[in-house]
């Protein structure tokens, strides 16, 4: 019997709703020991597993380790996450993975900017910390998402998007060229320059990337396939540089170095990245639309494209053509029109 009477007068209570679960308790009335029969086979009911999971001990770098293995390898910048993340572990004092509170990792993100760290690389980190625990989440390697997820990146100040001027430009490829220790930097500063392409992606492109007048980068950030139309003779100098110095090798430091030596003062971490601003810069001003040119940027999305749309000639004249006061010829007060009539 689940519920008996004792000799006593009191009810005992021996019910196991499901095998392995058993509850036993003695009360004074038998309405009481009926209700708590009830209960214990609801509660049965509503959380059926029994067996739950022992909580997760593992500490975080344990979990950024996972991480790594189960899906940072397959990523083109994931050795280079996996390191910052781990030093981010061991600044963090390495905590237990499910204990990390926002307000340490937010006290965390206010001593790298006390040392030095721009906002831009703390919420770069921030970013990769939240990925780590989301994406096991996904994987069911750990069965709670993410603990600090109402904390917000910090908001920066927008910088005005740098690109060269055309006598920049020559005076750069002069300073490249005379360079003859280097031969390839300058080559691959002019497929910067007419494709929008990064350094990386233009450094990588082989003979078999060229198809017809169209130069086809498959190395991109995005892993999409880009293939963007140049002029013929870029393409014959491209392959007259591969007879003459073979393939592009990595040369990006030795740009770098000329850059600097030049009297362009390209803004901090723009390097090589100001080639690509110069292209897409130098697009819009001629007219080109913005959708075209995420087409050959490869944007994931149009909003990073809208950085370059200010430059556009026309950009927000329709501010003129369509705003409420279009329809009017003067903007003098209804005073000083009676004024001007009276003189």
């Amino acid at each position: 019997m689940a519920i008996e009477q004792l000799p006593d007068g009191r009810w005992r209570v021996d019910v196991e709703p499901i095998k392995g679960k058993r509850f036993r308790k003695t009360l004074k009335t038998k309405g009481e020991a009926q209700r708590f029969e009830a209960t214990c086979r609801s509660k049965c009911i509503d959380t059926p597993n029994w067996a739950p999971r022992p909580k997760d001990r593992r500490r975080l770098s344990e979990l950024v380790t996972l991480w790594f293995d189960l899906h940072g390898v397959s990523l083109s910048d994931g050795v280079r996450r996996h390191a910052i993340l781990k030093a981010t572990a061991k600044t963090m004092g390495d905590p237990l993975g499910r204990s990390v509170e926002g307000s340490h990792v937010a006290a965390v993100r206010a001593r790298w900017i006390s040392n030095g760290i721009t906002g831009k690389t703390a919420n770069n980190r921030l970013g990769y910390l939240k990925a780590v625990y989301n994406e096991l989440h996904k994987l069911d390697v750990i069965d709670y998402p993410c603990p600090f997820t109402r904390i917000r990146p910090i908001r920066l100040q927008e910088r005005p998007l740098a690109y060269l001027t055309k006598p920049q430009i020559a005076e750069l490829l002069d300073a490249l060229r005379a360079r003859q220790t280097a031969p390839h930097t300058a080559m691959v500063a002019c497929i910067c320059l007419a494709t929008g392409a990064r350094w990386g992606e233009a450094q990588a492109i082989r003979p078999d990337s060229i198809k017809g007048n169209s130069l086809v980068f498959s190395n991109t950030k995005s892993k999409r396939v880009r293939v963007v139309p140049v002029s013929p003779s870029l393409i014959d100098a491209i392959r007259q540089h591969w007879n003459q110095h073979g393939p592009f090798s990595n040369c990006i430091g030795v740009f770098r170095k000329i850059l600097l030596a030049t009297s362009i003062n390209p803004p901090r971490g723009q390097s090589s990245h100001i080639l690509r601003h110069t292209f897409a810069a130098h697009f819009i001003m001629g007219g080109g639309h913005i959708v075209t040119l995420k087409e050959i940027l490869g944007h994931a999305s149009l909003s990073m494209t809208m950085r370059y749309a200010h430059l556009a000639p026309d950009h927000l004249n329709d501010a003129i053509r369509l705003g409420p006061m279009a329809d009017f010829d003067t903007y003098s007060t209804p005073a000083n029109a009676e004024n001007e009539k009276a003189l």
